[in-house]
């Protein structure tokens, strides 16, 4: 090629992932000292440091390792981008309108493991490890697939204290390992993330005593475990806790031979660890936007990669497949538009599709029929869902990629 043409691809390459133009809100997140990262006190909350430090949480916190596979799964890029188009509020609108409306600090969509669009604003790279925030719930999740093949878990339906005998007798202890995936041991919990509510609590016991001793500070429940779907990261740590004692190992440790090796990511993850040694679990991994895009290719392909199944498919199908799980966890019933899974979002829709979702806008989207993987992270306004206009639009973007391709 001759050096011309060599500098004109550069060129347009570089134009594809950043893009040029002012991205939302840029003063008030920090772009003119240079997008500080914040402090243990300040990182979550405080929208100054917000994109520094969900892109650095690893350098904030104390945290496990997950090491970079030796042969990276190959990630080709399409020769020409897409024109992607979506509805919004009665108009049409392009991927880059989305990105001038939204606090996207990375977007990657993949078809079929090629990435036909790659984008990141203030001033992130594809070297970044964004933070997961609930979407770490989804990676739990397949670790307790895993552990269950694998016998070190007899079944679902055993209760988290036959394993962890510390949390005998506490509601969250006598639920069952598939009910507690479900987000369904009954026991209230509040969760609004101003850091007064009961997840406040929670971490604040769990960070200066042990997560045992968070778990059993709650000692009620409302209803019936497994009827209701009702929201609540502890039950995340629940599963955390039930991980460590079956496999003996860390979380980090027991996924890095088992998912993050054999998937072939790019890089190396973290996974902020606490003082009782396990990881947060309900949160604070963190990884590279193409490797969250590789997970993605992986659940797209039900949990194989070359032939070789990964994440075992029987369980990766009832964990996001709404017509696998009773009427309460089925969408429009256990929220007013998704069902739940085993700790994984579920679209409306004939079609199986789901995702996997975090606070500020964290998303990996999935449609296994068209092998379609949407990653966005981001650092949006608010935390709660209901409250973040990101979330409309984020799902009409997405309903639009799918139209592109297929239909819903």
């Amino acid at each position: 090629m001759q050096p011309g043409r060599i500098l004109l691809s550069c060129a347009v390459l570089f134009a594809l992932v950043f893009p040029a133009g002012a991205a939302p809100d840029e003063d008030l997140l920090g772009k003119a000292a240079g997008y500080p990262i914040g402090t243990r006190a300040n990182w979550y909350y405080e929208e100054s440091v917000r994109v520094g430090s969900f892109s650095n949480v690893d350098r904030i916190l104390p945290h496990y390792t997950l090491a970079k596979s030796s042969a990276p799964m190959p990630l080709p890029r399409t020769s020409v981008e897409p024109k992607i188009e979506y509805r919004f509020d009665k108009q049409s609108y392009s991927l880059d309108d989305f990105l001038a409306h939204q606090r996207v600090t990375g977007f990657l969509l993949i078809k079929g493991g090629e990435i036909l669009a790659e984008r990141y604003q203030y001033d992130r790279k594809p070297e970044n490890r964004f933070v997961s925030h609930s979407m770490a719930k989804s990676i739990v999740s397949l670790a307790v697939g895993m552990a269950l093949a694998e016998k070190k878990i007899a079944s679902l339906d055993d209760t988290i204290a036959k394993y962890v005998p510390g949390l005998a007798g506490n509601p969250y202890g006598e639920t069952t390992i598939r009910n507690m995936l479900r987000m369904a041991s009954g026991a209230p919990f509040l969760e609004v993330y101003d850091g007064k509510d009961d997840l406040a609590k929670f971490n604040k016991i769990r960070f200066t005593q042990d997560s045992v001793a968070a778990l059993r500070a709650f000692t009620t429940r409302e209803v019936e475990q497994g009827t209701r779907f009702h929201y609540a990261s502890n039950q995340t740590v629940a599963l955390t806790l039930l991980l460590r004692a079956v496999t003996g190992t860390s979380l980090s440790e027991y996924l890095t031979t088992r998912l993050w090796h054999p998937m072939g990511a790019e890089a190396d993850a973290s996974w902020v660890r606490i003082k009782d040694g396990t990881e947060t679990g309900s949160g604070n991994f963190n990884a590279v936007l193409r490797d969250y895009g590789r997970l993605g290719i992986l659940l797209a392909n039900d949990g194989a990669r070359d032939g070789k199944q990964i994440v075992p498919k029987d369980y990766l199908l009832d964990a996001t497949d709404w017509r696998r799980h009773p009427e309460a966890f089925t969408p429009r019933k256990a929220t007013p538009y998704f069902g739940y899974g085993y700790q994984f979002w579920l679209f409306p829709g004939e079609k199986r599709r789901f995702a996997m979702l975090g606070v500020y806008g964290q998303s990996i989207f999935v449609d296994p029929e068209l092998k379609l993987v949407m990653v966005i992270t981001a650092a949006a306004k608010n935390a709660s869902v209901g409250k973040e206009p990101l979330a409309r639009e984020r799902d009409a973007l997405w309903r639009g990629v799918v139209a592109k391709y297929g239909s819903w």
